[in-house]
């Protein structure tokens, strides 16, 4: 039998020589027209098992490299992807607009830390921006609360001969700042935005740097009441005329969650007895009007039942506290569920 002396030829033929003994062996030989197993015999004398070896050696073991290279390969250790963390939730709480009804808002935000409720943004109206700039700041619920009951009128209402309004707002403007250290918006402790309204164009004004107490004395020019409030090129009235419940605006910084106070849906059925009681009944009036164009995109609202408390109305600040919680604590296990559900995310901390 002739031993082809090619090794990459000889490949071909491995069958032939796989069963080798010491003396003799079979072999199967593959052609085009032919298969058959011929019947040992012995190995020609010339033939070394091991120079065969020497000789297919080299293709053998790049073969078998090739074929093992995928299992050397799934040896190796994979790297590690680490899937980015997921996005903590940002929640905001909008404080809309309402005069001495706000005072609700302390009630409001006494639940919500109580029972540790993350606020990571405050948007505020009027007196939802003077609210929410002292918690921003740093004071908590019950701070907020012993400031509201010592607090007098003649602390943040300068009356002034009527010149386009009643009250200049300096006091207020003086006020806040007093109580924040003249801290500006900026570095205040929770990110904070005052809603104003461009009396010039109609256009929304969100104040989120800058002088704190002049963001918050154009926040609460109410038209006809506060002097309008000139900042730079341009005059400031109220926020409330154009968004009593910026619900939007805290979308639009990003907020996951928006949880809205609305101390405006309910009116005080008592007639006005002043010139300003009526302009702030009447105001009254437009901000629960103009809050049903964004309320609903709110995903939890609170609605302090305040109604019986006329804007103008100090006297009743303990009562607008108390409806506040109440408001509150009803919303909780909309808050609760909502938390819940991130929680399961992996989105609260």
């Amino acid at each position: 039998m002739r031993i082809i002396d090619d090794p990459l030829s000889a490949l071909f033929n491995v069958g032939r020589y796989f069963l080798l003994t010491k003396d003799s062996f079979y072999y199967t030989r593959f052609t085009e027209k032919e298969h058959y197993l011929k019947k040992p015999f012995e190995a020609p004398q010339n033939m070394h098992y091991s120079n065969f070896l020497k000789k297919i050696n080299h293709y053998v073991v790049c073969i078998i490299f090739i074929a093992l290279l995928p299992l050397i390969i799934s040896c190796f250790p994979k790297p590690t992807v680490t899937p980015p963390p997921p996005k903590p939730v940002k929640i905001a709480l909008v404080l809309g607009a309402g005069a001495s009804k706000g005072f609700a808002h302390i009630g409001v935000l006494k639940i919500l830390e109580l029972n540790k409720i993350p606020i990571h943004m405050i948007i505020g109206t009027s007196v939802g921006s003077f609210v929410g700039s002292l918690y921003a700041y740093g004071y908590d619920a019950y701070q907020l609360q012993t400031m509201s009951f010592s607090l007098q009128r003649e602390d943040i209402v300068d009356l002034t001969i009527p010149d386009n309004g009643f009250v200049k707002g300096e006091k207020l403007e003086s006020y806040v700042n007093w109580a924040l250290k003249n801290t500006t918006i900026e570095k205040l402790r929770i990110p904070f935005h005052a809603v104003a309204t461009n009396i010039q164009t109609g256009e929304e004004v969100i104040f989120g740097t800058g002088n704190t107490g002049t963001a918050v004395r154009a926040s609460c020019s109410i038209p006809g009441i506060f002097r309008p409030v000139q900042i730079g090129d341009n005059t400031y009235v109220d926020g409330g005329v154009v968004s009593p419940l910026a619900v939007d605006a805290a979308r639009r910084y990003g907020a996951d969650v928006v949880i809205a106070v609305d101390i405006s849906s309910t009116l005080d059925s008592s007639p006005p007895k002043s010139t300003i009681e009526t302009i702030l009944q009447a105001v009254n009036i437009m901000y629960g009007r103009m809050t049903l164009i964004q309320i609903g995109r709110a995903d939890v609202v609170i609605k302090p039942s305040v109604g019986h408390i006329g804007s103008a109305d100090f006297s009743k600040r303990h009562e607008a506290i108390l409806e506040g919680e109440k408001a509150a604590m009803e919303a909780l296990p909309k808050i609760d569920l909502i938390m819940a559900n991130f929680k399961r995310e992996g989105r609260v901390p």
